[in-house]
């Protein structure tokens, strides 16, 4: 059966914070805080199409600092939405929400837990602490390691939110910053490359010309090797890149934007991988690639870009299908 979020945004008010890079209202596509009633009638409405296709779904609150926001307020929602946990346990199998790491304590945990919380996703953006002070993130990465403890302590997944191409950021620190979500036991990952907007001060610096985010090049090699690194630590990426949106677009002023980004990354890891198999094959140049054919638009990467590099190197291929294998490399005689 497939698995799936029920997305509710709840926007910025529950988040004490303006960071740098920060525009809710764009990023999420939503202003209004949703009342207990349109979560009720959303939930409702789904509920027939998710039973019909078989899928079931977390009811995922998103868009601000869930745990943030009025105590009273959040509770409502929760309950609302945990009434269709216990009602439509064949559908809707938890709730999911994001918060900032300073808002975690045993107290707010009490109440998720008691209201049917799954799990809770930290935007620790970093765990670099300069990279933090200079994006006005308003908390540390002791934060980040303290409340992932206390959420792993509760029983409940620990979704894990990071950026790369900050303010100050270098590929070092994401790639530590990678190192240290895995030893804090994430069960799930989420990267986000900057998109720098207007309006924010990110922007600003950006327009002044005192900061420059990660090219796309230098963002599409990092964030391959990122994938590897989680991939290896048994650790999904559930998200890759913002979703599209046409408000993103028209606001974003630089940064790395692509509605395939995570193809382009995962392509990378294909085009890697290859040439480090033809380099090890002594004198041979030409190459059967075997994969399946769900893997053949990353073999050849977009605009062909695999196969353009590979010539380049002195190697060329072609591809026939085999279903369930990733990638197999036989030398064309």
């Amino acid at each position: 059966m497939r698995q799936t979020n029920i997305s509710v945004f709840v926007p910025h008010i529950g988040c004490p914070h303006r960071c740098t890079f920060c525009d809710q209202r764009t990023i999420s596509g939503e202003a209004h805080a949703p009342t207990p009633e349109e979560v009720e009638r959303t939930l409702c409405d789904q509920l027939p199409s998710l039973r019909a296709r078989g899928i079931k779904a977390e009811i995922a609150f998103f868009g601000g600092s869930f745990t943030g926001i009025d105590r009273t307020y959040m509770t409502a929602l929760l309950d609302t939405a945990n009434a269709f946990v216990q009602s439509a346990p064949d559908v809707y199998t938890g709730i999911r929400c994001s918060t900032r790491p300073d808002l975690i304590d045993d107290d707010i945990l009490d109440i998720l837990c008691s209201r049917g919380m799954t799990a809770v996703e930290l935007g620790a953006q970093s765990m670099n602490d300069e990279v933090l002070k200079l994006n006005e993130r308003g908390h540390s990465s002791a934060d980040v390691e303290r409340a992932s403890s206390l959420i792993k302590a509760r029983g409940l997944s620990l979704g894990l939110q990071m950026m790369t191409g900050l303010y100050g950021d270098r590929p070092e620190y994401c790639i530590e910053t990678a190192r240290r979500f895995i030893s804090l036991g994430a069960d799930t990952v989420r990267i986000y490359p900057t998109v720098i907007l207007a309006g924010t001060k990110l922007g600003e610096l950006y327009k002044s010309g005192e900061y420059r985010t990660f090219s796309e090049e230098t963002t599409v090699n990092l964030c391959a090797g990122l994938l590897r690194m989680f991939d290896e630590a048994g650790i999904p990426v559930i998200r890759l890149g913002l979703h599209a949106s046409r408000d993103v677009e028209e606001k974003m002023l630089g940064g790395v934007y692509h509605p395939a980004l995570r193809e382009l990354c995962e392509s990378r890891i294909f085009y890697e991988d290859m040439l480090a198999d033809m380099q090890c094959r002594g004198d041979c140049r030409k190459f059967i690639v075997y994969t399946d054919p769900s893997n053949i638009s990353k073999v050849v990467g977009q605009k062909k870009e695999n196969k353009v590099r590979l010539h380049e190197n002195g190697f060329d291929f072609i591809i026939k299908t085999e279903k369930g294998t990733r990638l197999r490399i036989e030398n064309a005689f």
